[in-house]
């Protein structure tokens, strides 16, 4: 039954953002599902409500069935109202739930608001996959900073672009389909000024549906972006973050949709750890960067990076840029240890997801 609800869970991955992907499902005395259903986009009805109007659209009762859900009831007044509540007035006699919710506002209160209303709670089933698939909102909620993961396209001789510039395409149509998809799962996309100067892209999601497109966020230290770039996209949060202060371009940018915001750091540059802290008070769960070899190199070198996903096309290179700049080091041990999640052919292209040793420890 945990399965099914983990399974509910994972068909919110694009939708909820910022809240966490939960799945949850009623089951009979008899062993019968009941209702089920999966979280809405914030400002909507969680899991455990959706469920509930499933179970009453099919004309049936709750009382006396047991709720399994992918995360803690929620107990509080947030866009919604609390989730304990309902589950309490429905008359459900057990909620089994796979994890705690992190969020200060609820974490263990949901349970203690179930137990004293009489409901049976088992905690566990289904915990290492729940956490996994709202491994943002838990970094998020425990650490303040999002969940950074960093995407990079390169030659199987690690090289991102020729000599000359030249990016479009190493890598396949499907592996870059797959990139888009890391997108759409993110609340965010990272990017810096030298992309934006040298490539104008756009960062949204076209080449997978999505109900959600994720905010942009460009490092931008001096505010050098153009007022015409095609980042600019209506109804799409765009966050600027400057160290040198140039307010009569911040009211530019501003008056294009942007959010300006300034961080300055040493040397010039953007104060990146702050950036990240920003964000994560801006509700921004997963950070998902496409960025050059410099900012890409900052954030390894500053111990930002959690998570790569890597795409090698079978192709070799030679001179070119790499996929990240920092260092040098000098020893081996220096180096940033890294385990290996999963390693798949996407097409002609080999797709690594790499997490940095030790970064999912919270």
């Amino acid at each position: 039954m945990m399965t099914n609800a983990q399974e509910l869970a994972w068909d919110s991955l694009l939708l909820t953002s910022p809240n966490p992907r939960v799945g949850a499902l009623y089951m009979s005395a008899d062993g019968r599902v009941l209702g089920r259903g999966h979280t809405q986009r914030a400002g909507g009805p969680h899991a455990e409500v959706v469920a509930m109007r499933d179970a009453e659209a099919h004309g049936h009762s709750l009382q006396g069935a047991t709720a399994y859900v992918t995360l803690e009831p929620c107990s509080h007044h947030g866009r919604t109202g609390p989730c304990c509540d309902a589950l309490i007035a429905a008359g459900i006699k057990k909620v089994v739930a796979s994890i705690a919710d992190p969020n200060p506002l609820v974490s263990g209160q949901g349970f203690e608001r179930l137990r004293a209303a009489g409901i049976e709670v088992e905690v566990g089933p289904g915990a290492e996959e729940s956490r996994e698939l709202n491994i943002g909102f838990f970094s998020r909620m425990i650490r303040k900073t999002p969940w950074v993961r960093m995407k990079v396209a390169a030659s199987l001789d690690g090289k991102t672009a020729l000599d000359n510039g030249t990016s479009q395409w190493i890598t396949s149509d499907t592996a870059r389909a797959d990139g888009h998809a890391w997108r759409a799962r993110s609340c965010a996309v990272l990017t810096g000024i030298g992309t934006v100067l040298e490539d104008n892209p756009r960062l949204d999601v076209r080449l997978v549906d999505t109900p959600r497109q994720p905010h942009l966020v460009v490092v931008d230290s001096r505010l050098e972006t153009p007022l015409d770039a095609q980042l600019f996209i209506p109804e799409r949060k765009l966050y600027i973050y400057a160290a040198g202060q140039n307010d009569d371009k911040k009211a530019a940018l501003e008056a294009r949709g942007a959010t300006v915001i300034y961080q300055p750091g040493a040397n010039g540059k953007v104060n990146l750890a702050a950036m990240l802290r920003d964000l994560a008070l801006r509700e921004v769960n997963e950070l998902h960067v496409e960025a050059g070899h410099k900012l890409n190199g900052s954030l390894i070198r500053e111990g930002l990076v959690d998570e790569f996903v890597v795409y090698l096309a079978p192709k070799w290179i030679g001179q070119g840029a790499g996929m990240a700049s920092f260092g040098p080091i000098t020893e081996l041990s220096q180096a940033v240890e890294l385990d290996f999640r999963s390693t798949d052919q996407l097409g002609p292209d080999l797709r690594i997801l790499a997490r940095v040793r030790g970064r999912d420890t919270f």
